[in-house]
């Protein structure tokens, strides 16, 4: 039976021809050609590298920016774009997120128009692999205590630092890295191969093995004086790269926790107990998946909203923060269920279940902890800081 997601209350009124056929589509190209990979991709590590060419013939790679080879999708398509993406996988997700939200986005929005030809052409069609430096060791949650330094040398910028958790790091062509030059936050296009830069991997990750995750290290490492995002000062311009990133956030988990409903679905007309009587014939099995039609509905409702908001420029960080929260928990708790309705089953790769389940405790965490969403949202609620 093809794969159809969870459509309740009908939402799919609420888009458009186009919109539903974007879905479609990316819904096809990750049944197709994504999905039979996982399995493998995920026992080993190992990311698929050669769906790289692929998303960006399908148009995946900064696909709601305009111009410079760009799909210049509507945001709500490039919402369901990321959910069919993360039905597959988080880490497939991720990949696709980073490149367009992370490294193409702020090269679009703070570069100059040489960096702009240079770089954005080649990330959209794959051909070049970016990633996005601003998580350290010592400051995640909060960025600016970011340790990192420029410092201002003839023809350029000498750089020195550690950045971690840094997804596509050790496969990127290019980082864009975010550090301090005489005490403010700067963007640097820092290109592989520059002396004084180098990756390490990070192993024996239980959550996004498909991913490739990593630290980044800066050594008295050069970078040239065009290569400095002039546009971006401060705080804000990587912190506005992040709400571009927990957008696309918010929709993709719509996807795992589709796949985890589906699966779930599926199993418990499939599985037979006592009597033979199916699982699905039992109350307490109703109950956990009405619990997920209820959530996954609710979560579809509010991405629709935050979409049409980011597409009349009314959307703001916050809006943002409300669904990353909301989503990311909603998805977690199905996937949690979606496991416990499996019984054995659901502790192996078999099913789909456990892989998105222990994906979604890093994608709860990244880009913003559920807790750091909440005093956002509860900063714009009081008017009041909660934090020191």
């Amino acid at each position: 039976m093809a794969y159809e997601s969870l459509n309740y209350m009908n939402t799919d009124n609420l888009l458009t021809e186009d919109e539903i056929m974007v879905r479609n589509s990316v819904r096809e190209f990750a049944e197709k050609e994504i999905i039979p990979k996982l399995q493998e991709a995920n026992r080993t590590e190992q990311f698929p590298m050669e769906l790289i060419p692929r998303f960006g013939e399908m148009g995946l790679l900064g696909s709601n920016l305009e111009g410079y080879g760009c799909a210049g999708l509507g945001q709500v398509a490039y919402g369901l774009m990321t959910q069919e993406l993360e039905r597959a996988d988080s880490g497939v997700r991720s990949f696709c997120s980073v490149q367009g939200a992370l490294v193409m986005y702020p090269i679009h929005t703070f570069g100059s128009e040489e960096q702009k030809q240079k770089y954005l052409p080649q990330l959209a069609a794959g051909k070049l692999v970016g990633c996005f430096g601003l998580t350290e060791p010592d400051a995640g949650s909060n960025p600016g205590a970011m340790l990192t330094k420029a410092e201002k040398v003839e023809g350029g910028y000498k750089l020195n630092g550690n950045k971690m958790w840094i997804t596509n790091g050790c496969i990127s062509d290019i980082a864009v890295v975010w550090a301090k030059l005489d005490g403010e936050v700067k963007g640097f296009i820092v290109e592989k191969g520059t002396k004084g830069f180098s990756t390490t991997t990070t192993k024996g990750k239980f959550s996004l093995r498909v991913s490739v995750t990593s630290e980044l290290h800066f050594e008295d490492c050069i970078i040239p004086e065009e290569n400095l995002l002039p546009k971006a000062k401060g705080l804000k311009a990587p912190l506005s790269c992040l709400t571009q990133a927990r957008y696309g956030i918010a929709w993709g988990v719509i996807g795992a926790a589709n796949a985890c409903y589906d699966a779930s679905l599926n199993y418990s007309k499939e599985r037979t107990l006592f009597d033979g009587k199916p699982l699905a014939g039992y109350q307490l099995a109703q109950a956990k998946l009405v619990k997920m039609v209820q959530e996954i509905t609710k979560a579809q409702l509010l991405c629709i909203q935050l979409g049409r908001l980011k597409e009349s420029g009314e959307m703001q960080h916050w809006h943002v923060s409300l669904a990353k929260m909301n989503n990311c928990r909603m998805a977690l708790d199905v996937a949690r269920d979606a496991r416990d309705m499996h019984g054995a089953n659901g502790i192996t790769d078999e099913y789909p279940v456990i892989r998105h389940m222990l994906n979604l405790e890093t994608v709860n965490t990244y880009e913003g902890t559920e807790d750091i969403h909440r005093l956002i949202i509860g900063f714009q609620s009081t008017g009041v800081s909660a934090i020191k």
